[in-house]
């Protein structure tokens, strides 16, 4: 019956809310206290049953929590025949028991997401040399592995035969595909979107790269929050301190009244509200302004972040590659970039589109004898032209010769972390380009607000090269800047930073960020990321709009604030209502709920001034 009555606990939060509400109805709209007495006590009955019993089962072992408190009280303002206050503070308790477990359903479903990820099965080298399609739980460490076009690389291993492009946005999050050769790490979970490559198990299950993330994300999501055991120490000591005060008065009185006035007036009724008040107030605001809030713990944690560390693709730059600079050599442009365009379009490869979006409308040849080198490019041939299209690699086999001013270009792209697109026609190279993620428009202002908010340190940690990051950083001026980073590496450096006792916020968009985003202070998603980093993020910025950041940090600092006043003013109006009861003789029941009451009204208004909270930038980018 216990376990039953606590699964049906949103419902009978439900019910409560329409009893309620048809209690004060008949009051003042039939003018009927029967309907308004009854409606409250049935209300008060049902809403103390899961009260009761988790106060119960916390007595069990020896725990005075603050369900014990409000049972007693319930079921003295029942006694007394104060059911407006008994109702009420049921429905409120159990409401903030809702917003709670709502919040942790939701993340623990990220668990799911990643699991449904991982590979399945693999083409796995037999005794008698030929491949079988077998359950990954049946791969072990040193087996040989086939991996096919479009298949996922089934553990984390070595490449032994072959070569092709490994789609590795689920680890690294970096969009454009790295080329695998012998000796190359491949890591599970990746995609192969060309070629064929066979490679030796190298580590397997939950000790490949892909299981470890999984691993990451239960351990932070485990972790207990600052503000869970600021409410155990609070209900460990004010719980006990008023039951004590309560039986201290009835045992000298004598007077059972004024116990159970005690309970009552003592029972945190507006810190039952404020805090959930000004929590829903500032998810409401995040939500109107494109930011998603995932409860009070993160507001409270947010509020106090000094360290913001970020992903680089999809969150500080766009996440498509696009051609950031490019120089031509000779005559002749734009019949020789109708030949790139001719050649590009043969390959869906990400470079090639960025190429091809650059160059826009052209004339286009017909392609033949296209000949693709692995790792390097392509040759084709457009009528008696021949067209190498590709990298430095590729010249060098074409014996293509770079003048000075070429090779300091090339040296220049490559400083400026860019991946090159080299194109020669009959030997001669015309056209150099390069490819890199663009940094999203906006950025630089967001940053510079959220230093004007108390973030202290900005940090970039990427997958991509140290080169690339390193330009990134230099243009947005950031703290530090670090390439090269997998998921697992990332988690560690954030330990560190939180071990230097630093609050750290970690934006990313991917998969691979998902352990950083759970084991961070609060984990920051983009909105067009995986499912998987936004169910374990903290807080979501929809639509991937950046700009909404600073405002986030703005609203959870004040709702912070707006969360702390309330608990202070609900605390005080008990401390004031609980001395005057005990050294004044006009102290009564019915000043001491109409204090009560209003005390509960001034949170209320209090909270809902968050609905009306907009960052000044904010304000001003809307006029303008």
């Amino acid at each position: 019956m216990q376990r039953y009555i606590l699964s049906k606990k949103n419902s009978i939060t439900m019910i409560i809310a329409i009893l309620i509400v048809f209690a004060f109805s008949g009051r003042f709209v039939l003018d009927n206290m029967i309907i308004f007495n009854w409606s409250l006590i049935v209300a008060s009955i049902l809403g103390v049953a899961p009260i009761m019993i988790q106060a119960y089962q916390a007595l069990k072992v020896k725990v005075v929590s603050i369900d014990v408190l409000v049972t007693i009280a319930v079921l003295g303002a029942l006694l007394i025949q104060n059911y407006e206050e008994s109702s009420v503070v049921t429905f409120l308790f159990l409401f903030g028991s809702y917003l709670e477990q709502r919040t942790l359903n939701k993340t623990r479903s990220a668990i799911k997401e990643l699991t449904d990820l991982a590979p399945e099965s693999a083409l796995k080298q037999m005794e008698n040399k030929e491949y079988e399609e077998v359950n990954v739980d049946d791969v072990d460490e040193g087996d040989i592995l086939l991996v096919k076009t479009g298949a996922k690389v089934p553990v984390d291993g070595t490449v032994l035969t072959g070569e092709g492009h490994i789609n590795e946005a689920s680890i690294t999050g970096e969009s454009v595909p790295v080329r695998k050769r012998v000796d190359s790490e491949v890591f599970a979970g990746t995609i192969l979107e060309n070629g064929t490559l066979q490679i030796r198990s190298d580590r397997i299950g939950e000790d490949t790269t892909f299981g470890r993330i999984i691993e990451l994300v239960e351990e932070a999501q485990d972790s207990k929050s600052e503000a869970e055991r600021f409410i155990d120490r609070f209900s460990k000591y004010y719980t006990p301190a008023v039951l004590v005060l309560s039986f201290i008065v009835w045992l000298f009185s004598r007077d059972s009244e004024l116990a159970i006035t005690i309970l009552v007036l003592g029972c945190p009724g507006a810190l039952v509200i404020g805090v959930p008040v000004s929590n829903v107030a500032g998810i409401g605001n995040g939500a109107r302004n494109g930011v998603l809030l995932k409860g009070s713990e993160v507001i409270n944690d947010f509020s106090k972040v000094d360290t913001i560390v970020f992903d680089k693709t999809g969150t500080l730059t766009v996440g498509n590659p696009e051609v950031a600079e490019k120089e031509f050599y000779g005559d002749n442009t734009e019949e020789i970039l109708g030949y790139l365009a001719s050649v590009e379009r043969e390959s869906d490869h990400p470079i090639a589109k960025a190429v091809l979006q650059d160059i826009g409308k052209t004339t286009f040849s017909t392609v033949e004898k296209t000949e693709v080198i692995k790792g390097e490019g392509i040759v084709a041939k457009i009528g008696v032209h021949r067209i190498a299209v590709g990298n430095v690699a590729l010249m060098e086999r074409e014996n293509v010769k770079l003048s000075k001013k070429a090779k300091k270009d090339v040296e220049l792209f490559e400083k400026n972390g860019d991946s090159l697109v080299l194109t020669a026609v009959d030997g001669e190279l015309k056209i150099l380009m390069g490819i890199r993620d663009q940094i999203r428009p906006g950025v630089r202002k967001v940053l510079r607000s959220l230093k004007m908010l108390g973030v202290k340190n900005l940090v970039v940690l990427s997958g991509d090269n140290q080169g690339t990051v390193d330009l990134v950083a230099r243009e947005l001026k950031l703290t530090e800047a670090h390439g090269h980073m997998l998921p697992e590496k990332k988690a560690a450096y954030i330990e560190n930073l939180q071990a230097k006792g630093q609050i750290v916020a970690f934006v990313g968009d991917g998969v691979n960020d998902s352990p950083s985003l759970a084991l961070a202070n609060i984990g920051i998603a983009m909105g067009s990321g995986t499912d998987v980093a936004i169910e374990t993020s903290d807080v979501v910025l929809m639509n991937s709009d950046f700009s909404r950041l600073p405002h986030a940090l703005g609203l959870t600092k004040i709702t912070s604030r707006n969360m702390a006043q309330n608990i202070t003013i609900a605390i005080g109006v008990v401390l004031i209502l609980l001395i005057s009861l005990l050294l004044s003789e006009w102290m009564n029941m019915s000043i001491g709920m109409l204090v009560h009451e209003a005390s509960i009204l001034v949170v209320i208004l209090n909270g809902m001034r968050l609905l009306r909270y907009r960052r000044e930038d904010d304000f001003n980018r809307t006029r303008s």
